[in-house]
Parts: C-alpha cells; structure tokens; sequence
C-alpha cells in the first residue's frame, strides 16, 4: 500500500465535477499539495474551500480554458514561479458531442478535438521534464470504452479517445527506464454531467446505453487510483465494462461494422 502523503504535487484538469472532483476527494490525503484546473472557476473555489477546510492541504486552483495553448503555457509558467511540479499528472478533462457528423458545429468539433488530444498532449510534454529528472512520476489519463469502437453518432469523440489510449501505450513504453507509469482509464457510462454536456439539445439524451452497465463516479476513479499504485497500463472500471472490452477485443472488424450498424440511434 502507498505510504502516506506519497504525491508531492497532485494536478487534475476538469477538476469541478465528476470524475476529476472525486479523484481530489480520493486522493487529498496522499498529497501535499494539490493542482485545481477547470473552466469552472467557482465550483473550484468550493471544492478547494472544502478540502483545506478538512484536510488542511495547500491547494491551488486555476480557472483556463485547456482548449487554448496560451492558457496551458500560462498554467504551466505559474506553477513553475510557485515552484510547483506536479509529480502526479490526472488528465481528465474532455468533452463529447453526441449527435451526426454532418449536423456538429464545427466549433464544437474543433473545441473538442483540442482538449481532448491536444491539451492532454501538451499538459503533458509541459510537465513530464520535471517528472524525469527526479526519475519518479504517475499519469492519468482518462480515455473510454468509446476508444475500442467505431461509434455512430460518436464519431469524432470516440476518435479522440482511441487517439488517448494510443498515445498513453507509446508514451508508457517510452517512459518505462524512468520509473514514470502511464495508465489510460477507459471507463464505460458514467453517471456525470457529460451526458448532459454532450447532448446538442435538452430534450435529446444519449441512448443505446442501458443502467445496468453504468458504473458510479466513486468506484472507477477507485479502480484507477488502484490501478496507477499497480502500474498498470490500461483499467475498464467495473467488471461488465471491463467484460465488454475484452469481447469487443475479439470482434473481428467486419462484424463489428455490422454491430455498431444495428446499434440502436436516435438523436
């Protein structure tokens, strides 16, 4: 088991709600000190407010737009003149559209591709110097069952994800000689307000996707954090999800064209 405060500097993108707000619950008593980044300036203030108020942890929040390189180069250049480097990268922020291609606000589609890749790529290569001269580091990063499969209505969100779980592969080969895991987390539904964020009008969810193979915020950002300790490469969170993925695996190409074919759609 970790020893206790074992991460020195602790960072989370998209750190307001969901899954990176429960990685900070989780993990606040293995840090010390934590990294805040969202778009959500206020809801940050209050989860850091309560934090410190429980765990009386140094926490820094900042407010930025990841879709921007100017935001992540400032980010980066304000935790270097606060000499924080985080040892502990959880790359969580994303977005999704759900709905046809052809119908997407290319805005949308262009605000999502940069997050989605080129933030968590660039957050990346902006903090993992640091990592390798003291030759000691964890990265997250959270991709999706949605990486495994040509999605329907998807398209480009489950492009970014398989882009995700590639790079974390790679860059975990490449970083094996210097003590620094990479795990890409690849959690099926989950109960958040992505579902809500995704969807381009109020009256239309996301369907296909049945209760049972929801799994809730609480145990896939435990899985994880269980995983990371483990140093391992990839996590399904839940045993269904993880079941699905394995079967997916095993799908030849063909068929699987005529499984997303048939998957229910209405949007």
């Amino acid at each position: 088991m970790p020893s206790e405060k074992d991460i020195d500097c602790l960072l989370i993108t998209g750190a307001s709600s969901g899954l990176g707000e429960e990685f900070a619950r989780q993990l606040v008593h293995r840090c010390q000190s934590m990294v805040l980044v969202a778009r959500r300036g206020d809801r940050l203030a209050t989860l850091a407010s309560e934090l410190v108020r429980d765990h009386g942890i140094i926490i820094r929040c900042f407010e930025a737009d990841l879709s921007g390189a100017e935001q992540r180069h400032q980010l980066a250049t304000t935790l270097q003149e606060k000499s924080l480097y985080p040892d502990c990268l959880i790359n969580n922020a994303g977005l999704g559209d759900y709905g046809t291609f052809e119908e997407a606000e290319w805005s949308k589609l262009e605000t999502m591709m940069r997050v989605n890749m080129e933030g968590l790529t660039h957050l990346t290569h902006l903090f993992l110097p640091h990592m390798i001269e003291k030759s000691q580091g964890s990265i997250i990063n959270i991709s999706s069952l949605a990486s495994l499969l040509p999605m329907p209505d998807f398209a480009v969100y489950a492009a970014t994800k398989a882009y995700v779980s590639s790079f974390s592969e790679a860059l975990r080969i490449e970083l094996r000689d210097h003590n620094i895991s990479v795990l890409a987390v690849c959690p099926g539904p989950v109960h958040t307000e992505f579902g809500k964020v995704a969807a381009r009008t109020e009256d239309v969810a996301m369907h296909g996707l049945r209760e049972s193979f929801y799994v809730s915020k609480e145990q896939v950002v435990a899985e994880a954090i269980a995983a990371m300790d483990r140093k391992q490469a990839r996590l399904y969170p839940g045993w269904k999800i993880a079941l699905a993925a394995a079967g997916i695996s095993l799908i030849p190409l063909a068929l699987l064209r005529l499984v997303m074919s048939s998957r229910p759609r209405k949007v």
